[in-house]
């Protein structure tokens, strides 16, 4: 499987792949074709077709993709069945709505522990995940391997939070305070910034254009 020189429009394409295939397969199909793939998901059989190649041949000529295989080999490549952990720093308003209604279950993650100063949550749980004390984090992360941190606290506090991940050694920062991390200060980190106000604003510019 080659994995070098991946261009990211392709890697960021893998997972609504994965969403479609798992489509496929709970509705009961059993095979498709790339014409009919790119047709359902508004692309070309040729984009398809190309962005597969990149990790090897799944598709028969004259027969199309297996979706249930198709459905395994991206799920594979996405790194799914990998055994991820993640922890989340910050319980308030959206690390709670993540802790309580985000399947990580099901996109391969293991949400262990969540971490917080908020008297009222520390030592308790939500949607049965342990909230530990933020001044716990090291000692927890240098007993437990965690390949992400979901940061959902405070922009304030983004920085700093970052930086005690990157020092604990996580893999990558899921980041969801709209706060740009010094990506290179900690270049051993992945980051993927989430940030809602930018798909707002661009859904804003798509209906402002249409208006003019």
């Amino acid at each position: 499987m080659r994995k070098e020189k991946i261009s990211s429009a392709v890697i960021r394409r893998l997972p609504r792949y994965y969403r479609h295939l798992d489509d496929l397969y709970r509705g009961g199909t059993v095979r498709i074709s790339s014409g009919a793939l790119a047709k359902s998901m508004g692309l070309t059989a040729s984009q398809i077709r190309q962005d597969l190649s990149c990790f090897g041949g799944f598709g028969q000529q004259g027969y199309g993709y297996n979706v249930e295989r198709l459905r395994g080999e991206v799920a594979d490549i996405l790194g799914m069945n990998r055994a991820h952990t993640a922890v989340i720093l910050g319980a308030g308003n959206l690390g709670r709505a993540l802790i309580e209604n985000f399947p990580f279950q099901s996109n391969g993650f293991r949400l262990a522990a969540a971490f917080d100063v908020d008297p009222s949550l520390v030592g308790g749980s939500l949607g049965g995940v342990p909230v530990y004390h933020i001044d716990e984090l090291e000692g927890y992360l240098g007993g437990h391997k965690t390949s992400v941190g979901v940061l959902t606290v405070p922009a304030p506090a983004a920085v700093d939070m970052a930086r005690r991940l990157a020092k604990c050694g996580v893999d990558g920062i899921w980041n969801f305070t709209n706060v740009e991390l010094p990506q290179q200060e900690m270049e051993q980190v992945r980051i993927e910034d989430v940030h809602f106000a930018d798909s707002l604003l661009t859904l804003s510019y798509m209906i402002s254009e249409e208006q003019v």
